[in-house]
């Protein structure tokens, strides 16, 4: 009877349509909207789409991966990532207990996500931010709420004085690259004392000052950054964040119950070696803001509008022209910016900056559809 039942099965499941199978799985599958990143051409083309740096990373970090010793790429890295932790806590100048590191800021503010937003509250972010925090929330079943930006597309700080499970924002922001003082991030420390805030700086080196000077003020505060951006290494995926102790090591806690073996050997040494070459970091980002706000000149000659860009990339909408025609215009002359067709957005392009080089050919084309 047994093995008869079994061959039934095997039958019923052979005449089950994928409609039938997918109505009956539904129910164990968890969905959500996916984060849509970047087209990655990968043919020679002008790629300011993705923010990454036009630079190269620091020539320490050439240098380090020369000189790794291949031979412990067959042990498992440090879980603690003590090399590269402790390089971090020298240049931030806190203790070695109050950063934490995992693959890429993405990594980390997932841990934040998973560690701290625990309550039955919404959390609170900005409805035009960056896209996978909505991501986040609906994987891990957080409710979420998106107060709007105003029609300068700046965060309205009051919507964040009332009840809520936690809130995060990126300042700069993306993909408006507008960025907020210190003050202002204290502003909505002070009115949120208890509920963790998280500040996403992953372009604040182009920016201003970091929130970071707030931690030992804010024992609800954790700044989170990254290596893609000034670092030049986004190939590397390497993030961290910074807090008080009792905040990292809840991190902690949560990374190691599921998988401590985050920062694979190749990474713990080129990011310590990028942290350490300070002067080619400053060199290369000072050539960036140069680069930007060049740009920012010439946009506005051609007639484009923006917010003042204050991170790698500009977010510009010209009057006159759409901006999924100009950006189709500009991919079929192998220049690669971002467009969505978001509300309140699809009329603008984010352009990250790339070299002066890149930028001069950018303008060329520009030139000739906006003249």
């Amino acid at each position: 009877m047994h093995n008869r039942e079994s061959y039934d099965a095997v039958i019923e499941r052979e005449e089950m349509t994928e409609m039938e199978l997918n109505q009956k799985l539904m129910k164990y599958i968890r969905t959500v909207e996916p984060y849509v990143p970047g087209e990655q051409p990968q043919t020679k083309v002008i790629k300011l789409n993705t923010n990454e740096n036009p630079y190269p990373p620091a020539p320490g970090v050439k240098q380090a991966m020369k000189e790794v010793d291949t031979d412990k790429l067959r042990l498992y890295p440090d879980p603690a990532a003590e090399t590269l932790v402790s390089v971090l806590a020298e240049a931030h100048q806190v203790g070695k207990d109050q950063i934490f590191v995992g693959v890429g800021s993405d990594d980390v503010l997932a841990m934040c996500f998973l560690t701290f937003f625990n309550s039955d509250k919404q959390i609170l972010f900005p409805d035009i931010t960056y896209s996978f925090y909505k991501v986040w929330a609906e994987l891990y079943r957080i409710p979420y709420e998106c107060p709007k930006l105003d029609s300068d597309f700046r965060i309205v700080k009051e919507d964040y004085d009332r009840e809520n499970g936690g809130i995060i924002f990126p300042n700069p922001n993306a993909p408006t690259a507008i960025y907020e003082d210190v003050s202002f991030v204290e502003e909505i420390l002070a009115h949120n004392r208890d509920v963790i805030v998280i500040v996403d700086e992953a372009y604040i080196d182009f920016a201003g000052k970091s929130a970071v000077e707030l931690i030992d003020r804010y024992d609800n505060l954790i700044v989170v950054q990254t290596f893609s951006k000034s670092r030049s290494m986004a190939g590397m995926r390497i993030g961290y964040a910074i807090s008080n102790p009792a905040l990292i090591r809840y991190l902690n806690d949560v990374k190691y119950s599921f998988n401590s073996y985050t920062i694979n050997q190749l990474s713990l040494v080129c990011g310590v070696a990028a942290v350490k070459d300070r002067a080619y970091f400053e060199e290369t980002t000072s050539h960036i803001i140069e680069t930007r706000e060049w740009a920012k000149q010439k946009l506005a000659q051609l007639g484009f509008e923006f917010p003042d860009a204050k991170a790698n990339f500009i977010f510009a909408k010209h009057p006159k022209y759409d901006a999924g025609e100009l950006f189709e215009a500009l991919k079929k002359e192998q220049i690669y910016v971002r467009h969505w067709n978001s509300e309140r957005i699809s009329q603008y392009l984010r352009i990250t900056v790339g070299t002066r080089e890149e930028m001069e050919k950018l303008f060329t084309v520009l030139e000739k559809i906006c003249s």
